[in-house]
């Protein structure tokens, strides 16, 4: 498993869509986490975050962040909420940007995704991104978060 113990390169990756990553101590409560600690939390413009959150919840609610409309992203504090094509388009995207983080890449994630329990009809994240998303990236272009190669714009959802 993947976890925020050095949270410098995602905190860069980040800070591409104006989200800022702020680390909690090892132990301590994590601001805004829907799940409670060690699963990342979200208020406002910052995702919170510890050692031991592991690194597909933090892409997970930062791509949540991403993916809202700017009246959700304005009044965030800890329930991200979202519809059914939102929650495909967050977890495509979160693949996505698992790839832009140099020692993690999109394998690692899905293999993460999958021993957490994420859930997909075809039965593993792999088969879900490769068979079965492409509601998930259409959902994503249409709101110009990736563009038409699948490549993520570092735009936001407005």
């Amino acid at each position: 498993m993947l976890f925020c113990d050095d949270p410098q390169p995602l905190t860069e990756l980040l800070a591409r869509y104006g989200l800022a990553v702020e680390t909690v101590p090892a132990g301590q409560p994590i601001p805004g986490s829907f799940w409670g600690a060690p699963e990342a939390g979200l208020i406002g413009n910052t995702l919170y975050v510890r050692p031991d959150t592991p690194l597909h919840s933090a892409l997970h609610e930062a791509c949540h962040w991403i993916c809202m409309d700017g009246e959700r992203r304005a009044a965030l504090h800890t329930d991200a909420g979202g519809g059914y094509d939102e929650e495909n388009g967050v977890c495509y995207l979160q693949i996505l940007l698992a790839d832009e983080l140099e020692s993690v890449g999109r394998d690692r994630l899905m293999a993460d995704m999958d021993a957490w329990g994420y859930s997909f009809r075809l039965g593993s994240t792999r088969a879900w991104f490769e068979q079965d998303a492409e509601d998930a990236r259409e959902w994503l272009q249409g709101h110009g978060l990736i563009d038409a190669s699948g490549r993520p714009s570092f735009c936001v959802r407005y």
